[in-house]
């Protein structure tokens, strides 16, 4: 009887306090949505470990884009994957006693210009190093390590001086007075360098960052060729210092394909790798103070591509604040942090609800920049973004200031999905500008090799097939083409190259991009952990 007067009192009190507790738990949840809303804070999500799940298209339109890099390969060719490629312009370079045989061709021609692919091999390594276990987790990362030595094989034999790059293989003027496979090439294939008296500053320092970032690729894998790759980038980058000046002023013939801007972004794009692949302080030291202070352009959103790499550079030098904020002076840490503002600033103006959001946009959302290879901006901004928001999770980063907004990687994630979900057919045309990927794609790629049949002999002069109305005989799968006008509208015909002509850096953006998307991962807190 007793017992039972003690449990009732004592459930009647448990009642009153669950009740109280109750209330209070609302009371938090408003007071922290009404600050939520002010501004503050919100809860960083869990930090993810090895990869999860697989998100299928991102993972099937990976295995399609990878493949674009068999496609261009040049040289003696090995495993080749591409049916209907063979071994072509073995003879690259033999006139000046240097093997330029490897490399990628650039776009739809046959022309090896080393500024666009050194940016290739840079971008390509930068994935790998962020993204390897989870190309590896879709079994795309050997593939990925192929293609990336492919390119840094014919970067170093194209450094047999200290102070000598070759730069160039063909001139575009023959080049494009040609329509053949690579296979048939029979034309005169000239060289091109830089050197003391004819500066490149721009395109040397960018090989210099291609050789860097692969070495830290290629250092588990082979060491010996990861030392090799860093003795060559350490040497680049002090040709590239020393010897200051544009190689779009050094060969002017280039100006009309791949004109360079300027060369300081490079010069920090490069100390920037450096530092990642070495951690010695000089290269960190170049980036900040005074070269940082008048060239890197803090508080100036750009737009990241094949010349221009301040946003890349500056969403690079935010893992060191991020991950590594007392390697740092005080000086440095506030030059850093700089570095770091700005690339939120570019984040910023991409997410479509923030305040600096641009307006540089098609009707369906895609961004857009310019007609010619409009897909190239679209793909470089989400990269970037893409990046960063696996910076903040796996830092636990809970959200970035945009204007009086915050915004979570969660949001940055999603404006990277819905550019990629656009360029693989989710659009007015209702086409995946990806080559080879859904069930709608351009049949007329602007692209020499794809659109001659394999038996066709036609020389040089192959025109024929540039006019013709029927589909490439061949599928130059992987390609991203130019892609849609502002209207969103794309026309597919192969003399159409402002539309349908693919290239190699945006494919390598694009693997990069899906890389990141095909699963959640944190990326690693350093480059140079293996050191």
């Amino acid at each position: 009887m007793g017992l039972s007067k003690y449990t009732k009192g004592w459930c009647s009190w448990l009642i009153v306090l669950c009740i109280a507790a109750l209330v209070i738990v609302g009371a938090i949840f408003a007071i922290k949505k009404k600050s939520h809303n002010s501004g503050s804070e919100p809860e960083p999500a869990p930090v993810p470990g090895s990869p999860g799940a697989v998100t299928k298209k991102y993972a099937d339109a990976l295995s399609v884009a990878i493949q674009f890099f068999d496609v261009q390969k040049s040289g003696k060719l090995v495993n080749n994957k591409i049916p209907w490629r063979g071994d072509s312009a073995l003879n690259d370079g033999k006139d000046a006693n240097v093997d330029l045989s490897k490399g990628l061709f650039d776009a739809g021609d046959h022309m090896k210009f080393g500024l666009p692919m050194a940016f290739t091999a840079t971008v390509l390594a930068w994935s790998i190093l962020e993204y390897g276990d989870q190309i590896a987790a879709v079994k795309q990362l050997e593939s990925a390590q192929d293609s990336l030595k492919w390119i840094t094989d014919y970067l170093v034999n194209a450094h047999p001086k200290e102070n000598v790059l070759f730069v160039q293989v063909g001139d575009p003027n023959i080049d494009h007075e040609c329509w053949e496979r690579p296979e048939s090439m029979s034309e005169e294939r000239p060289v091109t360098q830089v050197n003391e008296t004819s500066p490149g500053s721009d395109i040397v320092a960018e090989t210099a960052a291609a050789l860097a970032s692969a070495s830290m690729v290629f250092r588990s894998v082979d060491s010996t060729y990861s030392d090799l790759l860093l003795r060559h980038a350490r040497e680049l980058f002090k040709f590239a210092d020393k010897f200051r000046g544009s190689y779009s002023e050094s060969i002017p013939s280039v100006q009309r394909f791949y004109n360079s801007t300027g060369y300081w972004d490079e010069l920090l794009w490069a100390a920037s790798w450096l530092y990642h692949a070495t951690g010695e302080q000089s290269y960190l030291s170049y980036v900040t103070e005074t070269n940082g202070r008048v060239y890197a352009d803090w508080g100036k959103p750009t737009w990241f591509s094949w010349d221009d790499k301040r946003a890349g550079t500056q969403v690079l030098l935010s893992r060191v604040t991020i991950f590594s904020p007392k390697l740092a002076s005080t000086a440095e840490t506030v030059d850093l942090q700089n570095y770091r503002k700005t690339a939120e600033a570019v984040v910023c103006g991409l997410l479509p609800d923030s305040p600096s959001a641009t307006a540089s946009r098609t009707d369906d959302g895609l961004i857009w920049v310019e007609n010619w290879n409009s897909l190239q901006h679209p793909v470089g901004a989400s990269f970037l973004a893409l990046m960063y928001s696996d910076y903040m999770l796996t830092s636990r980063t809970p959200s970035v200031h945009c204007g009086g907004k915050t915004f979570t990687p969660a949001d940055l994630r999603t404006f990277a999905a819905s550019q990629v979900d656009y360029i693989l057919g989710d659009n007015p045309m209702k086409m995946s500008y990806l080559v080879g990927y859904g069930s709608r794609f351009p049949q007329q790629v602007h692209h020499r090799g794809a659109s001659i049949p394999v038996d066709a002999k036609t020389g040089c002069k192959g025109w024929q097939w540039l006019s013709s109305p029927d589909p490439n005989p061949n599928v130059a799968t992987g390609a991203i083409v130019g892609g849609p006008f502002k209207n969103d509208s794309f026309i597919d015909l192969r003399n159409n190259s402002m539309q349908t002509e693919p290239s190699t850096y945006n494919s390598a953006v694009f693997v990069g991009l899906l890389s990141g998307l095909v699963t959640t991962s944190s990326v690693p807190l350093t480059f140079t952990s293996s050191r």
